[in-house]
């Protein structure tokens, strides 16, 4: 039997035998994997579920900012870019910050600049809407690398079903902020508190977890499980992810910026066009509550992309070929395509050994993959306006789809960075 004593003169707790020789020092160390508790999966679930109304909130209502702002179409579309092209540079610092801070702290931070940066987009004008949703997606940007990090290390038995959690919520909060800030906007009579009142959302968030996060304990003889500082810019297949990662994002950033209108040309009314957005954003709660656990509980998840990618390319041809044939069954099979995020967060973790490799994998694979998403929907709309029709547009994005497949499937063989 074993008896704690504390040392007041350490910062540590002294583990004591029954004859009174110490045992190992045991203490807190902020390199060490955050407790898994449920209160550390609820706050999970909340970071996530903020990650995302700070850029569908905003783009709901953005015809009536911009109406407010008198900007032009060209700070609209600063604006519009603003998120991917923050996810894809901020995400750089985010293992930096683990490492310095530990978990508890870098996350807890993350939190703290989206809510100041959800606050301070709101209170003037046009450069400082920019400049506070700059700053909100930075911390969106940490809380992007970091929270997949979390999960395969402090729930290493649970990386399926917390990542599909995790993944869940972030679809919800995408879905909800998509559809009740506009709802609010009538309500309160202004888009700044509409769009402000997310910030209630992130702090509540921030309470959540900093009651939740605690790092464990390590007794001291023991090595802290930090992994092998390598360079993954040598690892063919930390390539394969990243670019499978961004090939991904740049499918849903390009779907939510032009389904609407791709809808809308193809005779579809507008608000059923619209109603069609949130279906395919709101699949992304059951799809990431199912595919992740899957994923996890198999050895290769190659058959699992093969099957998405399939429901990917059959949407995007239907769109292409047949728009007003069956919209609402493109749109469903363009949706569940999606659950290549989850699937890509989950293995992130699965094709890592470390913690240290996961923190480097997940930073690169979201800094380079957002990056490349950005470059989707904007050339998804100049191919629509050089050709005149959506044609080429969309048969381009199959050709994506196909190589997103291909890269997937190599992607999935069980084997680490």
């Amino acid at each position: 039997m074993v008896h704690i004593a504390t040392d007041p003169g350490a910062n540590a707790t002294i583990a004591v035998h029954p004859s009174g020789s110490p045992a190992a020092p045991v203490t807190r160390n902020r390199q060490v994997a955050l407790v898994g508790s449920t209160l550390l999966a609820i706050g999970v679930a909340l970071a996530a579920a903020n990650l995302r109304p700070a850029v569908t909130s905003l783009a709901s209502v953005l015809g009536d900012v911009r109406t407010s702002l008198g900007v032009s179409t060209a700070w609209t579309s600063v604006l519009t870019a603003v998120p991917t092209l923050c996810f894809g540079f901020a995400a750089f610092l985010a293992p930096w910050l683990g490492r310095r801070l530990g978990m508890a702290r870098a996350v807890a931070l993350s939190l703290t600049v989206l809510t100041a940066g959800l606050v301070l987009r709101v209170i003037d004008g046009p450069a400082v809407v920019l400049g506070g949703t700059f700053i909100a997606c930075a911390g969106v940007a940490v809380c992007n690398v970091l929270i997949p990090v979390v999960v395969k290390d402090s729930f290493p038995g649970k990386v399926g079903l917390i990542t599909g959690v995790y993944t869940a919520a972030l679809a919800a909060g995408a879905a909800l902020g998509a559809a009740f800030t506009p709802a609010m906007e009538s309500a309160f009579g202004s888009w700044r508190l509409a769009v402000g009142a997310w910030a209630f959302l992130s702090a509540a968030a921030l309470v959540v977890w900093l009651a939740g996060a605690r790092h464990g304990e390590v007794v001291r003889s023991a090595p802290v499980r930090t992994g092998k500082r390598r360079s993954l810019v040598r690892s063919p297949l930390a390539w394969v992810i990243t670019v499978f990662f961004g090939l991904q994002s740049l499918l849903a950033y390009t779907v939510m910026g032009w389904l609407p209108q791709i809808l809308g040309d193809a005779g579809v009314d507008r608000t059923t066009a619209g109603l069609l957005l949130a279906i395919t954003m709101v699949l992304g709660v059951p799809v990431s509550l199912i595919v992740p656990p899957l994923a996890a509980r198999r050895s290769s998840q190659s058959g699992l992309v093969l099957g998405l990618g399939t429901l990917s390319v059959a949407g995007v041809l239907g769109l292409a070929l047949a728009p007003g044939l069956a919209p609402a069954l493109w749109v469903v099979l363009i949706g569940v395509g999606m659950g290549m995020f989850p699937l890509a967060l989950v293995m992130i973790s699965l094709r890592t050994s470390s913690t240290s490799d996961t923190a480097r994998l997940s930073a690169m694979a979201q800094s380079i993959g957002y990056l490349i998403s950005a470059s989707g929907p904007f050339a998804f709309g100049v191919l629509r306006g050089a050709t005149g029709d959506w044609t080429l547009s969309m048969l381009v994005l199959v050709g994506l789809l196909l190589l997103l497949t291909g890269l997937g499937w190599v992607a999935g063989r069980p084997r680490t960075v």
